[in-house]
């Protein structure tokens, strides 16, 4: 019996390019504050190499990427505006189709912001132990 996985990449493709949507609608100025600071909050969880579950525990660590992506993309799309969501979700189709987007400052703030949080925790360990 073979595994069709098939419809799985075309729905990982299609949450792929929603992240991505919501990162460009976050960046809109017609995006509400508090819209924009939970797409942020979505968009760095998605694209973040650390997970709430780490993934190597079995069937609990891909189970936080397949809840907690998606319910925080719904929970976008209710708060960003939907004439500001459809024409992010053109311009996420645009760029998509034509190869996968890199934003290298993007890259760098992220590990920069883990690099801290492991240092202050290495610290923070330390002194206690003194």
């Amino acid at each position: 019996m073979k595994l069709d996985l098939e419809p799985w990449k075309r729905r990982a493709k299609q949450l792929e390019a929603e992240v991505y949507a919501v990162y460009l609608a976050y960046r809109d100025p017609r995006t509400p504050w508090y819209a924009r600071l939970w797409a942020a909050a979505v968009v760095a969880y998605a694209v973040s190499p650390i997970d709430l579950i780490p993934d190597f525990i079995p069937v609990l660590g891909y189970l936080d990427d397949l809840l907690i992506v998606p319910l925080g993309i719904v929970v976008a799309l209710k708060l960003i505006p939907a004439g500001v969501m459809m024409e992010c979700r053109a311009k996420a189709q645009t760029t998509m189709s034509a190869g996968r987007p890199m934003n290298r400052w993007g890259a760098a703030v992220i590990i920069a912001i883990w690099v801290l949080l492991a240092a202050l925790g290495i610290w923070l360990v330390v002194r206690w132990v003194r």
